[in-house]
């Protein structure tokens, strides 16, 4: 089962470190003459690999160059909202409802980006944020665990004391998820007497979802948070011996749709060019490399594919198979967030 449009995630790394994807200024591109031009994006970590090649044919096309500043789904927020005297970002890529927090603190601007075969209420006011890959949040365990966790009420077990950790919610775009799901569950006060109880498992708090998946892969933890993207990218980019799964609750696995999105940012300094990438990852061309590339879900309806039978493994299709995903409200997400958090916080000392 494919996710219907919606927005994403991902992953959160808390050191911001930039890495420049693609030629210095001055390249000459089959589109366009040199522009001596270098946009930066502050991006929720998680594509950099499928950034690389789209970014690369981009300064090809335009000469435009391309810097990458990865970081979690709250941070490069964060970075962007400190930096108003100074803007250093031109696109801002991160998780809802962080990227919801960004536009409603006026740090994005109209996009112009053409968002046709995109739901609407999934598209900001005036463009001013659009998915670019489609994504769902995700549970990742290790062979040893056996048997392997199938339900929420599974993850309680006392062999996975010290052995199970997720990304803290209010930092963390997946750890975020984890809450917003389980109050979609279990209602709120339901949610917090669940995470109360499975914080006798919990290793403690991590802003990086990223950084669990080595941790599960090598054997140090036996379950943690992940999504689908994330954890189909590491099994296939690095070799990672974990399994995916989607926790059931009263027989239903159900999860939640985590998509990346992405919007221009307020005094950037290559507003213009930041439009031409955003125009660009939205094409028909780019989305289709979404699901081999990105091992991701294309946004647009026209590129969005749903295979007969039976989907290949480690592909989104087998792993989103018979499972129900749900599309919050993200704006009302995000107008209770930080009381959300705070009472985390209190029924589980992190």
């Amino acid at each position: 089962m494919f996710l219907r449009n919606a927005f994403r995630a991902t992953a959160v790394v808390v050191a911001l470190a930039a890495t420049t994807l693609t030629a210095a200024c001055g390249g000459t591109g089959s589109g366009g003459s040199s522009s001596g031009t270098t946009l930066t994006v502050y991006s929720a970590d998680g594509l950099a690999n499928w950034y690389k090649g789209r970014f690369a044919e981009f300064t090809k096309d335009t000469g435009i160059a391309v810097n990458l500043v990865e970081a979690g789904s709250g941070e490069v927020v964060s970075r962007v909202d400190k930096e108003q005297s100074n803007p250093q970002a031109d696109l801002l890529v991160t998780l809802p409802p962080f990227i919801q927090k960004a536009d409603k603190s006026g740090l994005l601007v109209p996009s112009g980006a053409d968002t046709s075969g995109i739901a609407a209420d999934q598209v900001g006011p005036q463009g001013r944020y659009v998915p670019i890959v489609d994504n769902a949040l995700s549970f990742i365990v290790n062979p040893a665990a056996t048997p392997a966790p199938a339900t929420w009420d599974d993850l309680l077990a006392p062999e996975f004391k010290g052995k199970l950790q997720y990304s803290t919610p209010g930092q963390a775009g997946d750890g975020t998820a984890v809450l917003v799901l389980l109050q979609h569950l279990l209602g709120k006060q339901g949610a917090l007497d669940y995470l109360g109880k499975l914080q006798t498992n919990n290793v403690g708090p991590s802003s990086s979802t990223g950084k669990l998946q080595p941790k599960v892969s090598n054997g140090e933890l036996l379950v943690a948070n992940g999504d689908v993207q994330m954890n189909l990218g590491s099994i296939k980019d690095d070799g990672s011996t974990f399994a995916i799964f989607i926790p059931a609750h009263n027989g239903t696995r159900t999860t939640v749709s985590l998509p990346y999105v992405a919007g221009v940012t307020k005094g950037a300094p290559h507003a213009e060019d930041a439009k031409k990438l955003l125009a660009y990852l939205l094409s028909d061309e780019v989305q289709k490399t979404v699901e081999p590339d990105a091992l991701g879900i294309p946004v647009r309806d026209s590129i969005r594919t749903v295979a007969a039978g039976t989907p290949a493994p480690n592909t989104p299709g087998a792993v989103l198979k018979d499972v129900q995903i749900w599309v919050p409200d993200w704006n009302a997400v995000l107008a209770d967030l930080d009381a959300d958090v705070a009472a985390y916080q209190k029924a589980t000392g992190n």
